[in-house]
């Protein structure tokens, strides 16, 4: 189910004052999140974040395609290993 038209896109309010520092200052550094949930914004385009999966912090590039996809869906939680062998 979606979030209502009304309220609009949810963005993490700390995460988006990072980014707004970043843009200022023209920093390349990547930024580090853990809000998984928080919506990717025109304003993120163009940046590199860290996004927590659980156990690392994997780093994604955010792209215009990116724009209305959640930051934890480029970020994957589970890793296949393989199925086993049979005998």
């Amino acid at each position: 189910m979606t979030r209502s038209l009304k309220k609009g896109p949810y963005v993490d309010e700390q995460l988006y004052a990072k980014v707004d520092r970043a843009r200022q200052s023209g920093a390349h550094a990547a930024i580090r999140t853990w809000s998984r949930s928080c919506t990717i914004v025109p304003e993120f385009v163009g940046l590199n974040f860290e996004v927590h999966n659980g156990k690392h912090f994997i780093k994604v590039y955010v792209t215009e395609e990116m724009v209305g996809h959640k930051l934890g869906e480029f970020a994957p939680t589970r890793s296949f290993r393989s199925h086993t062998a049979r005998k």
